[in-house]
């Protein structure tokens, strides 16, 4: 079963910085993808995965937030 950057992050007593430090990824994005907001590259997610010590396969990536439709007539 895959899990989130996150609660990688948590299981492994990795912080943010350390990850940043391991990855050479921009705080700004890195921060994004860890919140789950941002999908990452596949470049991205090679080094994230390996500062993890996991594979590709055991995370989880992409949007943990569902997207809402903010326009329109809304509810009937």
């Amino acid at each position: 079963m895959s899990k989130s950057v996150a609660l990688l992050c948590k299981e492994n007593d990795i912080t943010i910085k350390q990850l940043r430090e391991s990855t050479n990824i921009d705080d700004t994005r890195l921060l994004a993808i860890v919140m789950g907001r941002w999908t990452p590259s596949p470049q991205d997610r090679e080094k994230i995965s390996k500062a993890l010590g996991v594979t590709k396969d055991d995370v989880t990536w992409g949007h943990v937030t569902p997207i809402q439709h903010i326009y329109g007539q809304g509810p009937s």
